[in-house]
């Protein structure tokens, strides 16, 4: 490193970053579930600095404005993580409410009102214009045990629980109408598979009073996961298959389904929740696609008659929520230099919703270098590197900054190059990020995708460790200050890291699972088989889970550890964090423990994340040997001095 005289000098950790955590926290706003009605264009935002409130935000002739009332946010929680929260149909609006989970009517000008009694929740509903009816995925908890999936038609004005089209199977997903109202064609798939697995792709003609005839599988040629099934406007029926092992376009024929376009590349993503959409229909020849290669997303117009496929030039690296008709299509996407936005492609791409401002120069923003490294057993894991920018500081002459491994969630998850701001906190304060795309990660196939399955724990570790010892080797961090973060399945890769490798002196776990026995016991229906593949049947596999088990190594963990839980979350219950802390605690292992009793699966309060990244910050601080910037209110680390 050679020093400037126009820069200040100072270690790495310990930089004045122009990007706060407040900002950070702020610009982690999800914008997603876009649609189009008429000419109107919707979608949910969630609002951090409203707690997390989503709200429903219409586009109609110029104009942008919220759609939901105050006391209410649109969110559905089947399958706990929802998606498809809400329906436009000429300007009345059906949503499912976050805190009742009760899919309510909301006619322009008036209240909402409540269509369905407690303990139903609702997503994914489409309008049957010919039988003036909702059609939607209902998930009933009323009963003992499981909760229960079905599809049931719906009366628009009056509501009730609906009236069941579909059951028997225990998941069901993506109802979709043929454009004549004739056919209906939805998802399902059973236990122990997830939808990246396996599902079943159905389809039926509707009899005089709406109830499928003699439904049907489409015929497979091998197992797979089907995703996004949808009508073209002659009324064929396409959707995304993995069946050549990656997630491509197929169609179905007289004789059978067909590949409309063969690429190794991944034009869908795990369906972690409804309502996702990579592709949809300007006319009966030509969709707009979106589709994923190393790391980055693409736009294309892919022609239905002859496969041929036309790059549509963007900056965007990041792409979805496709919705279109007619000549223009609508779409969500973020690049490396901005947020999430949303936009209208018709002749030229024209910006319906801008990514929110900041006020950062491009000096100070990191450049994601997309990297690739070998794991150790002949195999390769990749990730975006982003090594420490600041307009104003340097690092010390002959010092290295810290490397902090982010590893996502899933474990199905993928990194891309799209703006984060939270990547940019750390960046920008002098510490090199790692944002880990380890096998059993989605973008790169299915076999890649399913070489997690048996290792979890094993597999995704092991590219955390290679990752950051490739980084370290390069010179390019500081092998001695390594650290490791993640949330969900990520915390969990987080605390076997540090309990079964020495590589990582710090980490930070978010809702982490430290109990895999626990989990597999008590987590929600729509995970509760997860692990059959990921770790094998429970309980003749209890061997494994034990041994994989972070709280069951405790005398192997000597690594310092900052951990966060939310106080609500069903998915990782606060349990699994409340036993590594009072396990560390017995050994004296630095450890701090921060709780917010309003948060679930997921932090969505800008106070919140706030708090956790500069707690985070300052917990590495206290552990690597540098001071922060700026005032952050202490964290209580219990054991430092010991």
């Amino acid at each position: 490193m050679t020093d400037r005289p126009d820069k200040t000098t100072a270690p790495y950790g310990s930089w004045k970053s122009p990007i706060t955590a407040e900002v950070a926290a702020g610009a982690s706003s999800r914008i997603g579930d876009v649609t189009l009605d008429g000419q109107d264009i919707y979608w949910v935002e969630s609002r951090p600095k409203d707690a997390g409130r989503s709200v429903l935000v219409r586009h109609r002739n110029g104009r942008t404005e919220d759609i939901t009332p105050e006391d209410f946010s649109v969110r559905s929680r089947v399958h706990e993580y929802g998606g498809g929260a809400y329906l436009a149909h000429r300007g009345t609006i059906f949503f499912a409410n976050a805190a009742d989970q009760k899919l309510y009517r909301q006619d322009v000008g008036h209240t909402p009102v409540a269509l369905t009694p407690d303990g139903l929740r609702y997503a994914d509903c489409l309008y049957d214009q010919t039988r003036n009816r909702l059609i939607c995925v209902r998930e009933d908890h009323r009963g003992d045990g499981e909760a229960v999936n079905t599809l049931v038609a719906l009366d628009p004005a009056r509501g009730g629980e609906g009236e069941i089209l579909f059951e028997g199977t225990d998941f069901v997903a993506s109802p979709r109408l043929s454009p004549d109202g004739a056919r209906l064609a939805w998802l399902t798939w059973n236990h122990p598979n997830m939808p990246w697995d396996h599902t079943h792709l159905w389809l039926a003609e509707l009899d005089e009073s709406g109830h499928p005839v003699n439904p049907r599988k489409v015929p497979e040629p091998s197992p797979g996961a089907i995703t996004q099934p949808r009508f073209s406007p002659d009324g064929a029926l396409y959707f995304i298959a993995d069946w050549s092992d990656w997630w491509n376009l197929y169609r179905l024929a007289d004789q059978g389904a067909e590949p409309v376009y063969a690429m190794e590349a991944e034009f869908a993503g795990p369906q972690w929740v409804f309502g996702l959409s990579n592709y949809d229909f300007l006319c009966n020849t030509e969709a707009i696609v979106s589709y994923t290669q190393n790391s980055r997303w693409h736009l294309a117009r892919l022609s239905l008659d002859d496969g041929g496929l036309t790059a549509i030039e963007t900056d965007l690296t990041d792409i979805g929520h496709i919705r279109a008709e007619g000549n223009r299509a609508i779409f969500s996407g973020a690049s490396e230099t901005a947020g999430t936005g949303i936009y209208r492609l018709t002749d030229a791409i024209e910006t319906i919703r801008a990514p929110a401002l900041i006020a950062v120069s491009a000096a100070d923003l990191a450049a994601g270098e997309i990297i690739s490294f070998p794991t150790g057993d002949g195999e390769t894991a990749y990730g975006i590197f982003y090594p420490p920018p600041n307009a104003r500081f340097q690092g010390r002459e002959g010092e290295a900054p810290p490397l902090l491994v982010k590893v996502h969630g899933g474990p199905t998850g993928s990194a891309t190059p799209a703006l984060d701001l939270r990547h940019q906190f750390w960046a920008s304060c002098g510490i090199a990020i790692l944002d880990l795309n380890h096998r059993g990660s989605t973008g790169y196939g299915r076999k890649f995708r399913h070489r997690l399955n048996s290792q979890w724990g094993v597999f995704d570790v092991a590219d955390a460790v290679k990752g950051a010892a490739y980084l370290a080797e390069q010179g390019r961090v500081d092998g001695a200050r390594l650290a490791i973060s993640g949330g969900s399945a990520g915390g969990f890769t987080v605390l076997a890291a540090l309990a079964f490798h020495n590589t990582f002196t710090a980490g930070a776990s978010y809702y982490g699972v430290s109990d895999l026995e626990a989990l597999a016991r008590d987590t929600h229906k729509f995970e509760s088989r997860y692990l059959d593949q990921l770790i094998g049947p429970y309980p003749a596999a209890r061997a494994v889970y034990r041994e994989r088990s972070p709280i069951h190594a405790i005398d192997r963990l000597d690594t310092p550890l900052i951990v966060f839980q939310g106080l609500k979350d069903p998915v990782v219950p606060p349990e699994q964090s409340e036993m590594i802390v009072e396990a560390l605690r017995q050994k004296n292992i630095p450890v701090a423990y921060l709780t917010f009793e309003t948060e679930s699966h997921g932090f969505r309060d800008a106070r919140n994340i706030a708090r956790s990244l500069e707690a985070e910050l300052y917990f590495y601080g206290k552990i690597f040997g540098f001071e922060p910037a700026g005032a952050i209110d202490p964290v209580r680390i219990e054991n430092l001095d010991k």
